[in-house]
This record gives structure tokens, sequence and C-alpha cells, in this order.
């Protein structure tokens, strides 16, 4: 029942938006009583928080799925790259995004994101480490890699407004151009 009370909250952060992600539309969702709801979370504050740990370590799987676009061939910068865009694509990333736009006026929920958005980014990192074990631990690998993830988000939240799913993947092989230079020079110490 907890599970399904976590995918509910974060279905509804996906289709309703946080101001509108209540604990009615959320107990409703997963098919369960007020009543049962309140015996796992008490308040909108608990189911978010812990929503936002149970997202974050699907965000965390997805991220270690990424060895699949690890090719190993003469282009891993490339292969960075294509992994740091897979893993910023779907629902879980449109959930997150309305996190942490709520994380603006809410102190609480800031310090929860703050906190369980570090692991993610290791996650990434280490995925990225693992996966060019030469290269675990350079210091400028895991600033490229954080560069590229900071202009992938900056992408992805000006595609909110847009909405042509063209445009997105194309302002982002635009400054995958730019960033694929950035990510070989950090590979190359290692290789």
């Amino acid at each position: 029942m907890r599970r399904r009370l976590l995918e509910a909250t974060v279905e509804c952060l996906i289709t309703d938006g946080y101001a509108r992600t209540t604990t009615h539309r959320i107990a409703a969702r997963a098919g369960v009583t007020r009543g049962a709801q309140v015996h796992h979370f008490r308040s909108k504050e608990d189911l978010v928080v812990a929503a936002v740990e149970h997202l974050a370590e699907q965000r965390v799987r997805a991220a270690l799925r990424g060895h699949r676009w690890f090719h190993n061939d003469a282009d891993p910068a490339t292969d960075v790259l294509g992994f740091l865009w897979d893993t910023h694509q779907g629902d879980m990333f449109v959930a997150t995004m309305e996190l942490w736009a709520a994380a603006l006026t809410d102190g609480v929920l800031a310090g929860h994101v703050a906190r369980v958005e570090r692991l993610v980014n290791q996650a990434v990192i280490g995925a990225v480490a693992q996966l060019l074990p030469d290269c675990a631990g350079q210091h400028a690998l895991r600033n490229a890699i954080y560069t590229a993830m900071d202009v992938l988000r900056g992408i992805l939240v000006a595609s909110f407004a847009d909405r042509e799913p063209g445009q997105v993947r194309r302002r982002w092989d635009r400054a995958a151009a730019y960033l694929t230079p950035l990510l070989a020079e950090a590979i190359a110490p290692g290789r």
C-alpha cells in the first residue's frame, strides 16, 4: 500500500502539478481510503518527501541502467551525452521538475529535494565512472558531466513552454556539438 501511495503521488505530480496534488487525489489514485493514506503518511508534506526519495531511487536505477549507451567505440564523449539525454527523459524527470519548482517557495521541501538530488547526481557520475573506469575520479570529467547536465536541464525546462518535441532534441544536438569536445578532453587523459 505504501508503494501504491508513493507511485500515486508521483503520478499526481506529473498530471496535476505540485500545487494541485492533494492527499485526497493521491488516495483516490492509489485506490485506498483516506484513513489508510493517513495511517502511512500523515500529511501531503510527508507523502511528497517520501515520494521525492522514491522518485530518486527510480532515477538512480535508471541512471545505473544507462550502461547500454556505452559502446566502447572511439567516441565515448558522444556515448556520455547520449546517456545523459536518456536519463533526463520521461515522466520521472517531469515529476522531478515539479518538485524543483515547488521547492522554490517551500523551504522544507527544498532541503529534501537538494539532499536527494545530490544522490541522483552522484549516481549518474558513478555510472559514467563505472563505464569509463580509466577516467573515474577525474575532476575534469565530473565537471564536464555536471556542465552537460546543467545545459540539458535548461533546455528541457525551456521545452515545457514551447512543447514542440523535435525542437528540444535539435537544441540538445546543437549544445552537444559544443559539449562533445569538452567531454572528449576530460576523457582523453584517462584513455
